[in-house]
């Protein structure tokens, strides 16, 4: 049987078929998306509620707590967290990536729902849930600064126009307005004036919520005309509220402006966000889990111009950081790596046959196999990013392997005087089966990347079907179009005329060929020595496992940096700001910095900041951002009142919990004591242990405290209740909302406390004084409760669910058990898949010195890099044995002879095919563009494997070979047979 016979026989259709396959392809490729990676992410769902002046104890026992406990009744959550603070609560869900993240929003909606009447009554509005993992770095950071408007009007507008415009862009997840807040009327009182009026706190709240209402108020209609009713139901400025009476004292009007001070100002006075140094407004864009970076972030810069244009005059909308810039250069630098690829093996090709007539095959055959490639991708639904395109990269080396295969058999028949068309025939006739079993073998070595689960698995499954199809339409063209093109392009020897050049390189050919020959004899005379040093390799892969450092995925560099900020636990905000602006301004000093941005208060922890840093184009700044990291870390570590831990964003990010550090690891305890006891343990132990820096803990357990005794028997015969006491001191120290503005775009606050000289230590607290409902006079706080100084909590974390993760590192085993069961059904045999898999252990540990002599790690990609070198370096062991085979049963040659023919008439194919694979690899082993350092130690492990695998197995095969067959002989009890002779009519072991 022969598949080749129909296309050698039709060429045109042949040729038009391939021309088909090569434009489906290249109009597939201009259609795909890109993206960093393979769009996979777990569907994620953050749940976020505020309460102003509540402790982060409070938040997370009557917030976070009854929350949870109904979320927790969700199917399919793998992960939740949660982290309260001062006046916010906010729970991470992540679920199984089968979870449909629409469903799983709508039962966390069901969640919230009930969980409601839970909640404290005095929650300002219900939790709110976005589809977006707070863990991701944002696609894109947008500034508003002004030399005209004041922060708070900034943060109007970002807060009211721009930041609803882009949320209801496809594909933005969340936008958070940082850096300042809404305007509002502040009432700040002098709670000593109150007292000698004999006013209470509660009172004023009372007087000024009454002072704005929104609600219906009828019509006036006859039989004529209708009118509406309307009032002036609402004030809005400072100066509406200093008239308004709060009470009376002697017969007199109290009002506001006798009490304390009315002030157009903000919301909250404890936020502040800077841009390169100048107080900035920001928007910092996160996308939903399942949406495309490219274009989502394409789609807000197109909203960009509309939305200058509608804020005011004076007010510049700034790009910070744009996370689709790196993305480009790195799939572009991927892009050209492919290119110089598939250039590389073709030339490697040509030196080797040294035929301009030749090449051409091969130089069809791989780019029609690569671009056909891209139609199967579009099919499946890819994108184009640094997995698919690596996997395109490294294919580059595979798919020639099939046409050299086939172009190497027919051009031996042609050097034996057939016709190229009768040559093409029974080459392409006799290697079939050859490139069918090399590549179904091939794509075996995938199958476990294929079937692996969790993220890791759903990220390398495109990697691994884009390998496996550029196999495929390879295998498909090396059987159908290179041996037409064989038939046509190639002549008979006897009509080629050599240069000088020819005739000395093969020269130089011919006698390493001799070596080889001299040599294989040498081997196989003295078998004891290569067992020996096969045994050896087997050893020396578990010493190399033990000794090589262990990794996860290669530290990227992104352009882009994220930031922690971390005060005592007693830092106070003007501390954070501080320590934030002295921040920016030591990282926008660096020559590699191109926008910094940091902000503070808020939202976390009240000792904490962030910062987003974008660094100029690598081609700029010429350094790494690890080095960046590196040089900044000093000059940080001056900056008092605050530690900036910086680090590097990286495409693949796991788990859905903030830290300040690239890698996490969770504590996890029955009792809060136990946290308390273990964790600085476990934190001091990181400090001093060498290879570990920016060690951090979000522990915070010695936040200040201001403990207030209640007296409950004084109270009682005062008339002070707890609830009384609790109103008067939120009142005064909360922030209290007390009333609500509405207008046609936002709703806007009256902000009610004591002012500032009383809040801003706990002297104040001798000034505070409460009023019973029962009359009496104002009495005085210390009459009711002691103060003492103590400690708490200022965040309390949770982790609501127990799952265990297993990092799995039998992907190699499950790779060559894949390997052996399709070989052994190829060939109707036992025990030559052992042969032909005992190439491996010389591949790993090329791989693994190349890996130490690089000073790389052992991680994901590397390890993929040696999964892959089991395809590469078994297809050697393949084109011998597959010859061997033949010759012992057909020409009924014994196995010794059999398999050192094989060896000398496959030698040339055999270092073609593995040259162009190593040179397949180099561009990805040695580049140093945006991106590289993700596809680098892949590129490494198979330069080093193919190196050693190639010295090896020229000689280790045959010799294992031949003791192969002698154990099969063996186990089928003809020992007194000749070593080799081929038995008519026996089956294989």
């Amino acid at each position: 049987m022969n598949p080749s016979r129909l296309f050698i026989g039709r060429p045109v259709a042949t040729t038009l078929l391939t021309i088909a396959v090569a434009l489906a392809g290249a109009i597939a490729f201009t259609v795909l998306p890109v993206s960093p990676l393979p769009q996979v992410d777990f569907p994620t769902i953050t749940v976020a509620a505020g309460l102003p002046g509540a402790s982060a104890e409070i938040m997370a026992s009557s917030v976070a707590t009854p929350l949870e406990r109904q979320f927790g009744h969700i199917a399919g959550i793998t992960e939740m967290t949660s982290s309260s603070s001062l006046g916010t609560s906010s729970i991470t869900m992540q679920f199984d990536l089968s979870r449909d993240i629409n469903g799983a929003a709508r039962d966390v909606e069901a969640g919230i729902n009930a969980a409601r009447t839970y909640l404290p009554a005095n929650l300002p509005a219900n939790p709110t849930y976005r589809k977006v993992n707070p863990a991701d770095s944002p696609i894109m950071v947008l500034g508003l600064q002004s030399d005209v408007y004041d922060i708070p009007t900034l943060y109007d507008e970002a807060s009211t126009v721009i930041e609803q415009r882009i949320s209801q862009i496809a594909g933005v997840g969340q936008v958070s307005v940082v850096g300042a807040s809404l305007p509002a009327v502040r009432v700040e009182l002098n709670p000593n004036q109150l007292a000698s009026f004999g006013i209470g706190l509660p009172a004023v709240q009372t007087v000024i919520a009454g002072q704005n209402s929104n609600t219906a108020k009828g019509q006036l209609s006859n039989g004529d005309i209708t009118s509406d009713i309307i009032s002036n139901d609402q004030i809005s400025k400072a100066a509406d509220y200093k008239p308004l009476v709060v009470g009376y004292h002697n017969g007199g009007a109290v009002r506001l402006q006798d009490v304390g001070d009315v002030v157009d100002s903000q919301q909250s006075v404890r936020q502040a966000g800077f841009l390169n140094g100048k107080p900035s407004v920001m928007m910092i864009i996160f996308r939903q889990p399942d949406a495309n970076i490219i274009t989502t972030v394409d789609a807000v810069k197109a909203a960009i111009p509309s939305l200058q244009a509608t804020i005011p005059r004076g007010q510049h909308l700034i790009t910070v950081l744009d996370r689709t810039l790196t993305i480009r250069a790195s799939v572009s630098d991927i892009e050209r790596t492919l290119v110089i690829s598939v250039v590389l093996v073709i030339l490697v090709v040509f030196i080797f046959l040294r035929n301009i007539h030749a090449t051409f095959i091969p130089a069809v055959a791989v780019p029609v196999s690569l671009i056909g490639t891209c139609a199967v991708m579009y099919l499946c639904g890819f994108s184009l990013d640094n997995l698919s395109l690596m996997a395109l990269a490294i294919s580059s080396g595979f798919v020639v392997d099939d046409a050299i295969v086939v172009m190497e058999n027919i051009t031996r028949h042609l050097e034996a005087g057939m016709t190229p068309i009768a040559a093409a025939l029974q080459g392409a006739r006799e290697i079939g089966f050859t490139v069918f079993s090399i590549s179904v073998s091939l794509i075996a070595v995938f199958i476990p990347l294929l079937l692996m689960g969790g993220i890791v698995g759903r990220l390398f499954r495109e990697f691994a079907i884009t390998l496996s199809a550029a196999i495929f339409v390879s295998m498909i063209v090396s059987l159908t179009t290179t041996p037409m093109m064989c038939s046509r392009v190639l002549r008979p020897e006897s009509e080629v005329r050599h240069g000088k050049l020819y005739g000395w390189s093969e020269r130089i050919f011919n006698a390493i060929l001799d070596f080889y020959r001299g040599s294989l004899t040498w081997v196989l005379d003295h078998p004891a020595l290569i067992m020996v040093v096969f045994l050896a390799t087997l050893g020396l892969n578990v010493v190399l496992i033990l000794k090589i450092p262990k990794g996860f995925f290669p530290q990227q560099d992104t352009g882009v940096m994220t930031g922690g900020m971390q005060g005592p636990q007693d830092a106070s905000f003007y501390t954070m700001r501080t320590a934030a602006q002295r921040a920016v301004s030591i990282i926008k000093a660096d020559p590699a910095i191109d926008n910094v941005m940091a902000f503070t208060g808020g939202q976390g922890a009240t000792n904490a900041g962030f910062t987003f840093v974008a660094l100029k184009p690598l081609e700029q700044r010429k350094t790494s951002v690890a080095a960046v990291i590196d040089r900044l870390r000093p000059k940080l570590a001056k900056v008092p009142g605050a530690a900036t831990f910086l680090q590097a964003v990286q495409d693949i990010r796991i788990g859905g919990r903030q830290s300040n550090a690239q890698y996490q690891y969770t504590l996890q305890a029955e009792t809060t004591a136990d946290l308390q006891k273990y964790g600085p343990m476990l934190l001091a132990q990181l400090h001093h242990t060498p290879g570990f820096t920016d060690a951090n803990t979000d522990q915070q357990n010695n936040g200040l405290q201001a403990l207030l005794t209640y007296d409950r028997t004084t109270a009682a015969r005062l008339g002070v209740t707890p609830q009384l006491l609790d109103n008067t001191l939120y009142h005064a120290f909360g922030q209290s909302e007390v009333s609500t503005i509405f207008t046609e775009l936002n709703q806007y606050y009256v902000i009610m406390e004591v002012a500032p000289q009383y809040w801003q230590s706990p002297a104040g607290l001798k000034s505070t004084y409460i009023v019973p409902t029962t009359g009496g006079g104002a009495i005085p706080l210390a009459s009711v409760v002691k103060y003492a100084p103590s400690t708490m909590p200022i965040s309390v974390n949770h982790t609501g669910l127990f799952p265990s993760v297993t990092v799995s590192f039998n992907l190699v085993l499950t790779a060559i058990l894949a390997v052996y069961l399709v070989l052994g059904i190829l060939y109707e045999s036992l025990i030559h898949p052992i042969t032909i898999l005992s190439t491996l252990p010389s591949a790993s540990v090329g791989a693994i010195l190349a890996l130490l002599l690089t000073h790389s790690e052992l991680d994901v990609m590397s390890i993929t890099g040696i999964i892959l070198l089991i395809g590469i370096v078994k297809k050697n062991a393949i084109m011998m044995i597959d010859f061997a085979l033949n010759a012992e049963r057909n020409e009924g040659k014994n196995t010794r002879d059999s398999i050192f023919e094989a060896s000398m008439l496959r030698f040339r194919p055999i270092i073609m095919t593995t040259m162009a694979a190593l040179f397949g690899a180099v561009p990805l082993a040695v580049g140093t563009g945006m991106g590289s350092e993700l596809r680098r130690p892949l590129g490494i492990s198979i330069i080093g494997g193919l190196i050693v695998s190639q010295a090896l197995t020229l000689y280790t095969t045959p010799v294992i070979y031949l003791l192969m067959d002698k154990l099969r002989l063996k186990l089928q009890g003809h020992r007194d047979a000749p070593v080799g002779a081929f038995q008519p009519g026996t089956q294989e072991a």
